[in-house]
This record gives structure tokens, sequence and C-alpha cells, in this order.
């Protein structure tokens, strides 16, 4: 079980999950359903996905230097294919279809998994929510993939419920002002806008908390 610091442990379950996910997104392999909406988010299925790569590639990057900047991310350039769309660094060929997109999340998910196993414990990358730690890399990708793969199973009619054990200590890395003692992956889905809580407003803003535990006040 992951601790705060154990980033191979992170490493471990951010591997299993971007599996599992890839896995149930290849489910979905007609093209035309890739083209709808990724469930409450303004951008499709295919955009989504490729969020989702960038996303993981961005936690990545932003780890990986030696003297990583703490007040501004990596320069990678990024762009929006369409006005409203995301603005990514990585893009799908489109030629190369589903399975090429699905591709490109698990080769991004690699590597941040590999990134994650090999940073020393003193490196951080800077993030809106903190500076970030290899264990808060590993749970902010673990956060975009269990989430997103939300979105992308209301759009294209899939199911996905990852597991709970997981979403728990996700929760307990970086919400740590969420309630608990429920159902984890209500709880998550809670914290991140796109689900209700008995007795909790739904959430139209949210933010997770990078710094590791033992460094907190």
């Amino acid at each position: 079980m992951p601790t705060s610091h154990n980033a191979s442990a992170w490493a471990d379950d951010l591997q299993d999950v971007v599996a599992q996910a890839v896995h149930t997104l290849a489910h979905a392999d007609e093209p035309a359903a890739w083209e709808g909406r990724a469930g409450s988010l303004e951008w499709t299925c295919w955009e989504t996905a490729e969020h989702l790569a960038d996303d993981l590639f961005a936690y990545a990057v932003q780890l990986g230097l030696t003297v990583p900047p703490l007040d501004v991310y990596v320069p990678f350039t990024g762009e929006s294919r369409r006005p409203g769309g995301p603005r990514n660094s990585v893009h799908a060929d489109r030629a190369a279809g589903v399975t090429g997109l699905l591709q490109v999340v698990q080769s991004s998910g690699a590597l941040l998994v590999a990134v994650v196993r090999t940073a020393p414990p003193q490196a951080r990358a800077h993030h809106i929510f903190g500076p970030a730690d290899a264990s808060a890399a590993a749970a902010m990708g673990l956060v975009e993939t269990l989430v997103h793969v939300h979105d992308l199973a209301q759009g294209l009619g899939l199911a996905w419920t990852p597991p709970a054990d997981v979403c728990a200590r996700v929760l307990d890395r970086l919400f740590p002002d969420a309630p608990a003692g429920g159902d984890s992956w209500a709880t998550l889905l809670w914290a991140t806008g796109r689900g209700d809580l008995p007795g909790r407003p739904r959430l139209t803003r949210w933010r997770w908390h990078n710094v590791p535990p033992s460094e907190t006040a």
C-alpha cells in the first residue's frame, strides 16, 4: 500500500489503473462514438482521451528535470485544434484510429510511471495546486485517469468502476478534507465535481493538495 513517499507503490497503482482504463476503452472501437461528448465535458471523447494522455505526459516531463522550475511549467508548446477544445502538447494521429489513440494514452501513462519510479525523494514539480513530489505526481495521474475515464465511459456507454482501495488512497493523498468513511469512488467523483454526496453541495470548483503529509505543519 502506498505511503506518502512510497513512489514505487504509487507507480504500481498508476500502471494498473492505466492498463484497466485502456482495456475498458478498447471496447468502444466504433470511430463515430468517439466524436460524441464525454459525459458532462464540452470535449469529445477523442479530445478527452488526448487530454488524459497530455496530463500524464505533462506530469512526467515536469518531474523529470534535474532542477525543475517551481513557478512555471516546462515550456512544451500546446494547441487547441478547435475553439473550445483542450490545449494539448500531445495529439494522436487520427489515421491510427482508436487503437492508436489508446496507444498514446498507454505510452504517456508508462512515461509517468517510469519517472515516478526513478525520481529522487527531493524532486518537486510545479503545479498550480502546489509543488508535487513523485507520490503526488502519480496520484495526480491517477485522478486524471480515474475521472476522465469516467467521463469517457459516460460518453461511450461503457461501465467503469475503478478499485475502491486506489480511490481511497488518492483521496487520502490529495483530498485530505474530503469526507471519510463512505464509498471512496463516489467521494472522489464528488471531490472532482462529478457527483453528489448526501448532505453535501455539489462542487463547481475544486482542487487537490500536493504537499506530502510529512511536510504539513
